[in-house]
């Protein structure tokens, strides 16, 4: 073949090793561009849901009955990167509108939820049979909204600032004792030890027990529970029964000194003997219990 058709070949077939050269460019270049625009949008985290101030206006994705008056309610964040924002202790304060109302109703609820999970938060509600507030959550379906007009944040909790804690829950009273269990016992610098007393109605008003027991297997050594009932069947077993009492506590409680403290939360009744009031004292100070030394959600 001679030399000017060799060149002449050569030159013909330029155009497509050009065009090919030219497109393998172009796609490492936007291919490129597009892993590191992830990278970065990856890299910087979304702001969290209750961050800042105004309303938060929430899709709730789905529910579950627990028992015969209260549900599990999962909303939704907008982003499902972002966090809640929330710190240890904190509420929500719900808003909302009951048909056949006149006027709005506010009540806060505790997120049972991971504080530092993504994508949506977790409320346990249990209805009151009188409870506007109850009532319309419970009616809700997923789809349905709910708005959050305010985080309230609660007690400033500090790591290893008491060696141990007694936590005293009744009922629904559960859900903030609850965070602050989960909160510490998930924070692998915090090595509080925790002593967890609730007193409900009946076997089924344990709320969050399979969530307990866990705690109690994984952290043998740092978390106990005492659980009483108050109205059991003739055949449950394995649970005291009874109420909240200062017997109760005299036996499962040790110590009281100014390395401990104690958190409450549950039914008006229950907080009032346990704290007392100005010219009563309480079973918590009956047993050796400041008032800087109690805390009351």
């Amino acid at each position: 073949m001679s030399t000017s058709r060799l060149i002449w070949q050569s030159l013909n077939s330029r155009p497509a090793i050009i065009s090919a050269v030219a497109l393998a460019g172009v796609g490492s270049y936007y291919g490129s561009r597009s892993f590191f625009t992830k990278v970065y949008a990856e890299s910087i985290e979304t702001p969290p849901v209750f961050g800042g101030f105004g309303p938060k206006t929430l899709r709730l994705r789905s529910t579950e009955q627990v028992n015969h008056n209260t549900k599990r309610l999962v909303f939704e964040f907008p982003n499902e990167s972002s966090k809640s924002g929330l710190t240890l202790t904190s509420a929500l304060l719900t808003f909302s509108w009951p048909q056949d109302r006149w006027l709005p109703v506010l009540r806060p609820y505790t997120p049972i939820s991971n504080l530092e999970q993504k994508g949506s938060l977790e409320l346990m509600v249990k209805q009151y049979p009188n409870g506007k507030a109850s009532t319309h959550l419970h009616s809700l379906v997923p789809g349905d909204t709910l708005t959050f007009m305010a985080a309230l944040k609660g007690y400033p909790w500090k790591s290893n600032k008491y060696s141990q804690i007694h936590l005293i829950a009744g009922g629904a009273g559960i859900t903030p004792i609850y965070q602050l269990v989960q909160g510490i016992l998930n924070n692998p610098d915090d090595k509080t030890k925790i002593n967890l007393i609730f007193g409900v109605n009946t076997e089924q008003d344990l709320l969050l027990k399979d969530e307990f027991d866990e705690y109690r297997r994984n952290f043998p050594d740092r978390f106990r529970y005492t659980y009483t009932i108050s109205h059991p069947k003739e055949d449950e077993h394995g649970f005291r029964k009874g109420y909240v009492t200062e017997e109760l506590l005299k036996e499962v409680i040790e110590g009281s000194g100014k390395d401990t403290h104690v958190f409450v939360c549950g039914p008006p009744g229950m907080e009032s003997s346990l704290v007392g009031s100005r010219g009563s004292p309480g079973i918590l100070s009956r047993l050796g219990f400041e008032k800087d030394q109690i805390y009351k959600f």
